[in-house]
């Protein structure tokens, strides 16, 4: 009799055990990001200066369904908080357009597509420049129109204003991987080079505390990191993956690894009270407690910064969604 009691006792434990794990998995909410769903693309259509054979070019911004057919300077539309490297260019006078990131139908919308590619501009006497391309969309601005291949992240306006503390980030993802052993250094105005070590898809989300000095200067805690690099081609989507939030000086994880500390490998920039660009420069970790300002948020489809990957990686993302 008390075994069949005790068996008893361990039974209801374990339903009401169960019966909480599931009740604190219905508690949590998952939010789309602001046209996270990628159904919705900005078509652009550019015409290259005529000089570079005066193409009509298609780039695309994540934002409310338009076409738009003027060479003007491109600025988030619709309250949609994504950039892209798409860009239009004017370098010497010449208007040139890059796009590695595409929409691509998927069911019954779309997802983005981010493609690692070399993109030239060559007029005899004038300009000779290529430079490697990686596809890449975060939360952010880009400052258009591109006026040369120097200090690319001083164009950006990366990260969004933020308060709250979400534990997971879940999106769907797609990768195919070059056969390439080793990356390609192409910055426009210096030889084509290779660079040691495969070449990486790379999603990083970091939370931070920002505040600036008189003079302009903008610092920052970091209070949430999450970084996940791919290895491998997948052979089909993997859908609503969820991966957790790191809050905190995370060096003592187990699952801390060195490329987590640093904004990917270059300083990242943003628009002080002063409206000018300057670096976001990390000074510390923050804490649990710490409440960010603001939420920085990339997919890209080569790990190793601007002008370094290996043409043929691909990455292709869809429903963008943070977990609290």
């Amino acid at each position: 009799m008390m075994q069949k009691k005790i068996r008893m006792y361990g039974m209801l434990s374990a339903f009401l055990y169960c019966g909480m794990a599931s009740a604190q998995q219905q508690q949590h909410t998952v939010e789309m990001i602001p046209f996270g769903n990628m159904d919705q693309w900005v078509d652009r259509q550019i015409k290259e200066s005529g000089i570079i054979g005066g193409a009509l070019k298609n780039v695309y911004a994540i934002g409310p369904t338009a076409t738009i057919r003027e060479n003007k300077a491109y600025k988030n539309m619709g309250g949609s908080p994504w950039a892209t490297s798409n860009v239009m260019a004017r370098v010497a006078g010449i208007t040139k357009t890059n796009t590695s990131v595409f929409p691509e139908k998927r069911d019954e919308g779309y997802c983005a597509r981010m493609d690692t590619r070399m993109e030239s501009v060559k007029v005899l006497g004038i300009v000779d420049i290529t430079v490697l391309a990686a596809g890449s969309m975060f939360l952010g601005e880009v400052h258009e129109p591109i006026k040369g291949t120097k200090n690319p992240q001083k164009m950006l306006n990366s990260g969004i204003p933020f308060t709250k503390k979400p534990i997971a980030v879940q999106f769907d993802y797609k990768v195919k991987m070059s056969d390439r052993e080793k990356r390609i250094r192409a910055t426009g105005f210096s030889r084509i080079t290779d660079v040691d070590g495969k070449d990486f898809p790379e999603v990083n989300l970091f939370l931070q505390k920002r505040w600036e000095d008189k003079d302009g200067n903008i610092f920052a805690k970091r209070i949430g990191t999450m970084v996940v690099r791919y290895y491998n081609t997948t052979d089909d989507w993997r859908n609503n993956v969820t991966y957790s939030i790191m809050y905190g000086d995370i060096t003592g994880d187990p699952a801390y690894k060195p490329h987590m500390m640093r904004l990917q490998v270059e300083e990242r920039y943003a628009i002080n009270s002063k409206g000018e660009s300057v670096p976001v420069k990390e000074v510390a970790w923050g804490t649990e407690e710490d409440v960010p300002t603001h939420l920085l948020l990339q997919f890209t489809s080569s790990h190793g910064g601007a002008y370094i990957g290996s043409p043929g990686n691909s990455l292709w993302i869809d429903n963008v969604k943070l977990v609290y």
